[in-house]
């Protein structure tokens, strides 16, 4: 089991609900346990739900509201209008972002596009004009700079070591133009110089492979802390703690990796599809200096 986690209320109101179940059950000298009885869950799954790192159930929410009657219903209230706010995330992603900015490893496969930690602010921006609903220019700004302060773990003394495997696909898919792709192939490139992340491509050339079934994300964390994998879909992303699903996921990553090309010849073949937008690589490599 999870131990006790330091919370930032003023996070997110995944946090905030978090703190608030906690010092609601410690004031009721109630054990994890016993809390979850009354949902039913296992005390791993109340701990996880008061540390923010798991979103609740709305039978959890009833379950508080009936077991601490003084704070008059909050609970529900509080889990109610918190599904009609929009934050920096969608809620089914805030689980695998707080993974991701906890975990010492993490290995991700990509078939379509740029994964999200590498991505250009201009990249980005195309990929969520052309995912939008409505004309709020504001929010796909927001949608922008979340995902560039995802970018922030590789700036920490310590970054998570960062394994990339790519479809040779995502390099040839025009996302935003000939000028944007340049850039993010360079930076694709410049990114996979550093010590603590290893980009590998799979070239056209090596046909049907288990990977296009999909793109998937790994985290693995010190200690005994199970890793959680994270799964791409057409409507939402879903995550899992399951061992044996954890497990076989990383099989899988581990034999996309080993069809990949070496570092040096994933960096030469992601420089080579740079050239071949129109710019002349040395020039934007100074550019972007």
């Amino acid at each position: 089991m999870p131990g006790k986690r330091d919370l930032d209320p003023e996070m997110s109101p995944l946090h905030f609900f978090g703190a608030e179940v906690r010092r609601a059950r410690e004031a009721a000298a109630m054990t994890l346990a016993d809390l979850g009885a009354r949902v039913p869950c296992d005390a791993s799954t109340v701990s996880r739900i008061e540390s923010g790192q798991l979103s609740p159930a709305e039978r959890f929410a009833k379950a508080c509201d009936e077991a601490f009657p003084q704070m008059g219903g909050w609970f529900g209230r509080f889990y109610r209008a918190s599904l009609r706010w929009d934050g920096p995330y969608p809620r089914w992603f805030e689980d695998w972002v707080d993974a991701e900015s906890r975990a010492t490893v993490l290995r991700g496969w990509e078939p379509l596009l740029v994964p999200g930690l590498l991505q250009t602010p201009e990249y980005a921006r195309a990929l969520f004009r052309a995912w939008r609903t409505d004309d709020d220019q504001d929010k796909v700004e927001q949608l922008v700079t979340a995902r560039m302060d995802r970018q922030r773990i590789f700036d920490r003394p310590r970054p998570p070591s960062f394994w990339a495997v790519l479809d040779e696909g995502v390099l040839r898919r025009r996302i935003g133009g000939a000028k944007v792709m340049a850039d993010q192939l360079v930076h694709l490139a410049e990114m996979g110089e550093r010590a603590s992340i290893k980009i590998h491509v799979i070239p056209a050339e090596a046909g049907a492979h288990m990977g296009l079934l999909g793109a998937l994300a790994i985290a693995g964390f010190a200690g005994d802390a199970p890793g959680i994998v994270y799964f791409e879909s057409p409507d939402e992303g879903q995550t899992t703690r399951d061992p044996g699903t954890v497990a076989k996921v990383t099989l899988t990553f581990e034999t996309l990796r080993s069809e990949a090309l070496p570092r040096g010849a994933s960096r030469d073949l992601i420089l080579k599809v740079a050239g071949e937008y129109g710019r002349d690589v040395e020039e934007v490599q100074l550019q972007r200096r």
